[in-house]
């Protein structure tokens, strides 16, 4: 059964909002909520598609949250959250606008912060429940043309008909009330000037009924709080939480960032001594400080006789599933992300969990990460278009060509978290290194006296080679006993 969008109209008794629901936003936060919490939205902060919201001045933080707004459709108490969705007569797209210099004043109940005039838009057309699968929306939000939220329903905290049976079971909820249902990773800070859109839409039903986009352009506002009440106040603390990371609030150190370790830099001089000495010679320098799994086994390589150094960002992969598939495989998905985010001298390491039978990455995404600048592609997984993969500059290792795409054996899933390729645990900063013998892990913290040593032991090597060529036997020799590692002291390699 499908309906046509019809357009949203009114002013709800009362909006409610959910804190966190989306697992990207948790992640993001640092924080998984046990069960779902609330807080009220008035009805006069409730505006339509193409309304102002006016940044009262002298704030810093007007922040945006794209969201899936679900409007009840009848009076309903007291009902079970398998019967929850079908109290929901439409869905449509929200913005749930927050001044976080004002989060302080009210202690957690949000009414100054978000209860402001026009601090609800909602719209600009509402799609029927009832022709809905509500773990098969999706919710997008672009700031000035950019896509900055995109994330589905399959995977949330509470679903729609939990929440719908938990806000009733304490208070009656009525027709034309709304629930706000939280918000994805992405949301951030917006200026003056600055056009936000959101919308929802079903990608994968009948006909993709959408809510169109609903538009709210940002102003500054012309006047300051009065004195009688709370003035705005941030910190570092609410400029991360506002901007969704202290990187993205341009701050140089938080408290955490403070204690934790440095981000190695693989510098010129650095990929050069790395550069210098054999994989093979880098695994036994691992193997005498006990790190015994390091190489990630099964691939061969797309260039053979090409030097592969950077550093490792992640994909995983998960076992396909039809309904997942449907939900995270499409559109903008995970590993579009991970190609498009590649910086100079990445690596990017996929999990695929050993399965060959499908393509992992073929020529466009190839390509992709050799226009970033990508230092090379290392996948357990199948290549496809190996042809014209191997004709890239950039260095890949697989485990076998396959023409399948990638729903065949794969769910494309999340991004720079550790994974486990080929039997080697990575995560994202760790040091691969690849040749002819093979893929090497090398924790960053290791890097340093790990190739200093192993430089040496090279020079080591060089020695009982042309020891052994001049005619000398190898015991004794090899490993060198006293007396071969004091002539060694005054030998001199050949130039």
């Amino acid at each position: 059964m499908t309906h046509e969008p019809t357009p949203f109209l009114g002013r709800p008794g009362k909006v409610i909002a959910v804190h966190v629901n989306y697992p990207s936003r948790a992640a993001q936060r640092g924080r998984v909520p046990e069960q779902p919490s609330y807080f009220l939205k008035p009805g006069t902060s409730v505006s339509g598609s193409g309304s102002v919201i006016v940044r009262p001045k002298g704030t810093e933080l007007l922040a945006f949250e794209g969201e899936i707004a679900l409007i009840i459709g009848r009076r309903v108490h007291g009902i079970r959250p398998e019967d929850g969705w079908a109290a929901v007569s439409g869905v449509t797209a929200a913005n749930d606008f927050g001044i976080y210099d004002l989060r302080y004043a009210d202690k957690g109940s949000n009414l100054r912060s978000k209860g402001g005039d026009g601090f609800t838009p909602i719209g600009p057309f509402v799609l029927a429940a009832e022709s809905l699968d509500p773990a098969a929306l999706r919710v997008r939000t672009w700031v000035n043309g950019e896509l900055v939220q995109n994330d589905t329903t399959a995977d949330l905290f509470f679903p729609f008909g939990q929440l719908v049976a938990d806000l009733a079971q304490l208070l009656t909820l009525e027709r034309g009330d709304v629930i706000l249902t939280g918000t994805p990773a992405g949301a951030s800070v917006v200026q003056p000037g600055d056009v936000v859109e959101v919308e929802v839409d079903a990608p994968d039903a009948s006909g993709s009924p959408s809510s169109g986009r609903l538009v709210t352009p940002v102003a500054e506002g012309k006047f300051e709080l009065g004195y009688w009440g709370a003035q705005p106040k941030v910190d570092d603390h609410q400029r991360t939480e506002a901007w969704g990371s202290a990187a993205a609030a341009g701050l140089l150190a938080t408290d955490a960032a403070a204690t934790a370790p440095p981000t190695f830099a693989l510098t010129a001089d650095v990929k050069a001594r790395i550069n210098s000495v054999g994989t093979a010679t880098l695994s036994a320098q691992l193997r005498k400080r006990g790190f015994n799994n390091m190489s990630i086994d099964g691939l061969r390589p797309t260039h053979p006789g090409q030097r592969m150094v950077g550093r490792a960002r992640t994909l995983r992969f998960i076992p396909a599933r039809e309904d997942l598939f449907a939900s995270h495989g499409g559109g903008y998905n995970a590993q579009k992300r991970a190609f498009d985010g590649l910086d100079p001298d990445d690596v990017l390491v996929i999990e695929a969990r050993g399965e060959t039978g499908t393509g992992t990455v073929g020529d466009i995404l190839a390509l992709r990460a050799q226009v970033r600048g990508a230092a090379g592609i290392v996948t357990d997984g199948g290549v496809r278009d190996l042809a014209a993969v191997e004709a890239l500059e950039i260095p890949a290792y697989h485990a076998g060509a396959h023409p399948a795409v990638l729903g065949r054996r794969h769910v494309p899933w999340d991004v720079d978290l550790t994974v486990a390729c080929g039997g080697a645990s990575v995560q994202p900063g760790d040091i691969i290194v690849g040749d002819c013998d093979g893929v090497l892990v090398i924790p960053p913290h290791l890097v340093d006296e790990l190739v200093t040593d192993a430089i040496e032991q090279e020079r080591e090597e060089s020695f009982i080679a042309e020891m052994v060529a001049s005619g000398e036997g190898v015991d004794g020799l090899y490993p060198m006993n006293p007396a071969w590692k004091e002539r060694y002291r005054s030998w001199q390699p050949t130039p």
